[in-house]
């Protein structure tokens, strides 16, 4: 920056500096999505349409940004795990959160017209926010993941049971809401299986588990020198990332089984 009479503006510009040696998790969520969902039409408890975006956005995160190892989704929300010896733009947080949420956001954006008819209105436009936690160690961070998958699984089966009781049960919004008052999941199964004929567990892997995204092979980012990555780095490891498949997996992330083939290396 050139030196001038205004500089001294920038002395009130403060950085927050993310803990080192510690896992970021970058979380992204879904701004007024409730009325976005209804605006667009998405079809009820899930639109399959709509996870595919999503879904393609997280991907273009994944390969855009450096030193994230695997990423958590459902509905309008996904998380992003990045390794613990990443210094990315210096662990500098409102970096991070920007970089990705602008990122995932244009993605989505860039994706919407392969899953929907309906082209984006400019009044209505997907919008996210974000934030950054640090987790000390892979116990935490497991636990956090784990409490998200759990979180989609009571939401999904809430969802499935009262969209099931409107659309097929004839009730109004507001009596399935007071139907399901007080239910355990075990009531709520009951409800499907005995009045629908339905089988929770028949139901889609991604609905009930949401969407998990690793490398298909380890990779290594340039960000963990303790210096900032060169353009030419940031190139070599933007080109080997597009050579390196991303898989999608719709699986139970809370056993030890994921971890031990997915999780971070800890050498």
């Amino acid at each position: 920056m050139a030196n001038s009479q205004y500089q001294y503006v920038k002395n009130f510009e403060r950085e927050n500096f993310l803990l080192p040696e510690t896992y970021i998790v970058v979380r992204v969520d879904g701004r007024g999505f409730h009325r976005f969902s209804k605006f667009y039409n998405f079809e009820k408890p899930n639109d399959v349409r709509a996870l595919n975006v999503i879904n393609k956005a997280a991907e273009g995160v994944f390969r855009s940004v450096q030193d994230i190892f695997m990423a958590y989704g459902d509905s309008d929300e996904y998380s992003f795990a990045f390794d613990r010896s990443s210094n990315l733009f210096e662990r500098r947080e409102a970096k991070l959160v920007s970089t990705v949420v602008s990122t995932f956001t244009a993605h989505y954006i860039s994706a919407w017209a392969s899953q929907f008819d309906e082209p984006l209105k400019p009044e209505h436009l997907p919008t996210f926010d974000g934030r950054a936690v640090c987790y000390p160690n892979l116990k935490v961070l497991r636990d956090y993941f784990a409490w998200r998958q759990v979180d989609c699984h009571i939401n999904n089966l809430y969802n499935t049971t009262f969209w099931t009781l409107v659309l097929k049960g004839g009730l109004s919004t507001q009596e399935a809401e007071q139907r399901l008052c007080g239910t355990l999941s075990s009531d709520k199964n009951e409800i499907l299986f005995s009045e629908f004929g339905i089988n929770y567990n028949n139901e889609s892997e991604m609905f009930k588990k949401g969407t998990t995204i690793v490398w298909e092979e380890p990779l290594v980012g340039t960000g963990q020198s303790g210096e900032e990555p060169s353009a030419r780095q940031v190139q070599r490891m933007a080109k080997k990332r597009s050579k390196i498949a991303l898989q999608l997996l719709h699986v139970d992330i809370i056993r030890d089984q994921f971890w031990g083939r997915f999780g971070p290396n800890l050498a």
